[in-house]
């Protein structure tokens, strides 16, 4: 299936995100107020530096979800301590990635694929942990059709590789369909006792 790898897999990323930013533009603006207060002037985005297609960087944008409030000692209070309410909604339904389509329009992502991670992470990986960077990220991808932020690192990056060697339309399909299943059902947001999942150090 190269030709969809290599081709119908970005005109539908084109098409697919161009068509549902339009779509939801209203419904992402309120979201973009309601968080700008929320977060009480820590902004309603948040962009970071990931690495991309052959581990070129790029800037993901993504909703915030917690504030930027600081402990006596001037550091940044634990996340789940600053992520609010409403924050917590966002990211519990996944509306916290939507912002991601306009990486996808742009070429930095596509719709289904690896997750992006931390630059930091490059130098981890194992070879095989490396390949995950042979195609372009994703707001979905098979890992997140099979525990999202409940997995280990380690099987997390099995299942990103297994992807990228079995790209095709229809496993693309069955991601998406997987995908919009687990976030109704709100399954595996979070790794179990944390707001945020744990730092890949090499070896989890």
């Amino acid at each position: 299936m190269k030709i969809y790898r290599n081709f119908f897999k970005r005109v539908i990323d084109i098409a697919a995100s161009g068509s549902v930013l339009l779509i939801l533009a209203v419904p992402l603006a309120v979201v973009t107020v309601w968080l700008h207060f929320a977060n009480k002037g820590a902004g309603a985005f948040f962009t970071q530096e990931r690495p991309g297609l052959h581990g070129r960087i790029f800037r993901i944008i993504k909703f915030k979800t917690m504030t930027d409030e600081r402990g006596a000692d001037g550091r940044l209070l634990p996340d789940g301590q600053r992520i609010t309410r409403v924050g917590r909604f966002v990211r519990s339904t996944s509306i916290d990635e939507l912002p991601q389509l306009w990486n996808v329009l742009k070429g930095d992502m596509s719709l289904i694929g690896p997750r992006p991670l931390l630059p930091q992470y490059l130098p981890l990986y194992s070879p095989g942990q490396a390949r995950r960077h042979e195609v372009r990220p994703g707001i979905t991808g098979w890992a997140q059709c099979n525990g999202r932020n409940a997995l280990t690192w380690c099987r997390k990056f099995e299942y990103d590789v297994w992807y990228v060697d079995h790209i095709s339309f229809a496993t693309d399909c069955r991601i998406v369909w997987s995908t919009l299943k687990k976030t109704i059902m709100r399954d595996g947001i979070n790794s179990e006792g944390s707001a945020t999942t744990e730092a890949f150090n090499g070896h989890n």
